[in-house]
């Protein structure tokens, strides 16, 4: 398990670092809602100018990511926006946005506010179908080299490993958790064959995306990869099969606009929830010596929740046994 923490990371140091590259910092610092960085909110001035910004700085934790692949991160965001699709890009420095102060790698954005997505505004979805069209537009012209791949490596076999050597679950529930673990292991690895990857955003849910007038924008692209065009549409679909289709044909609307969409990847939707589902997981085991996921994740380490995985398991291995999703209703 990973046993880093940032404990070092106080605000000392952080108010060093940001003067060390020029921020004359006027406010206190505001942590903001984020467990995997440490994110804060603070305004400062710079460049000489005569009124403080209002800016976020994100520290990155260690050994997550390597500098390579947030660099490749940052420069996707410059692409995007160079593209005017709305998302928030960091900040350069000297020509740099990965920034480094006493072994911290570090970011500065632009501090952007805006209003949550509603997943059942029908005008919101179809302005992120829109969206993730051009997004995708520019994500498919040339390939991630330093990030990785959504696979079924690094979000099932490795996820089953970790929680096979987790001392949370408890031993009554072990055989029923690792059988059902495994089945629905085999069975998204036997569907998940996608033929076309692209660079994604790789974490398109309503807390990463924001509305200000009639413009939506992502604040957040730490977990961008190369992966199947679905992987940024799914998480939008819910409620009973005739409500996902619904939503599905709306947004794929205005994202053919932009992109084309092989609806083959329909295929693809409940093998990516079983990723993510067993991902998360073992993403919380990963972290568990962090004390902030210990305080704010106190569930994770109660028979109730590793009851309620073992349901969840079977009744994600029931879905993906379902014929899949299409855009043809059911009769």
């Amino acid at each position: 398990m990973q046993r880093f923490d940032f404990s070092t990371l106080q605000p000392d140091l952080i108010l060093d670092a940001l003067h060390h590259y020029g921020l004359d910092v006027s406010s206190g610092l505001l942590a903001l809602n984020s467990y995997e960085n440490r994110v804060y909110q603070f305004s400062a001035y710079r460049d000489g100018g005569s009124q403080p910004q209002k800016l976020v700085v994100k520290f990155y934790r260690p050994e997550r990511w390597s500098a390579a692949q947030i660099i490749e991160e940052h420069q996707f965001a410059f692409e995007l926006v160079e593209a005017d699709i709305p998302v928030v890009a960091p900040l350069l420095f000297a020509g740099q946005s990965l920034l480094e102060y006493q072994g911290f790698l570090f970011t500065v954005f632009p501090s952007r506010g805006g209003r949550t997505l509603e997943i059942d505004n029908d005008d919101q979805l179809a302005l992120l179908g829109r969206f993730l069209g051009r997004m995708h537009l520019i994500g498919q012209k040339k390939p991630f080299i330093a990030r990785p791949s959504l696979s079924i490596a690094s979000h099932l076999r490795d996820s089953q490993q970790v929680l096979a050597d987790l001392d949370l679950i408890p031993a009554y529930l072990r055989p029923a958790f690792d059988s059902a673990l495994t089945q629905v292991i085999a069975e998204a690895s036997r569907q998940y064959q996608p033929t076309r990857l692209i660079r994604l955003h790789g974490d398109c849910h309503a807390g990463n995306l924001f509305y200000t007038g009639e413009s939506p924008f992502f604040v957040d692209l730490d977990d961008c990869r190369t992966g199947p065009a679905m992987q940024d549409i799914w998480m939008m679909l819910s409620g009973d099969r005739q409500q996902q289709r619904l939503t599905l044909e709306l947004m794929l609307e205005e994202y053919e606009q932009y992109c084309s969409f092989d609806l083959a990847e329909l295929k693809l939707i409940e093998p990516l929830r079983a990723m993510r589902m067993v991902h998360y997981m073992a993403w919380l085991a990963r972290r568990w010596q962090d004390q902030a996921f210990v305080m704010n994740f106190p569930w994770f380490a109660t028979d109730k929740y590793w009851e309620q995985q073992c349901l969840a398991l079977k009744e994600q291995l029931a879905l993906l046994q379902q014929p899949v999703l299409s855009l043809t209703p059911d009769y």
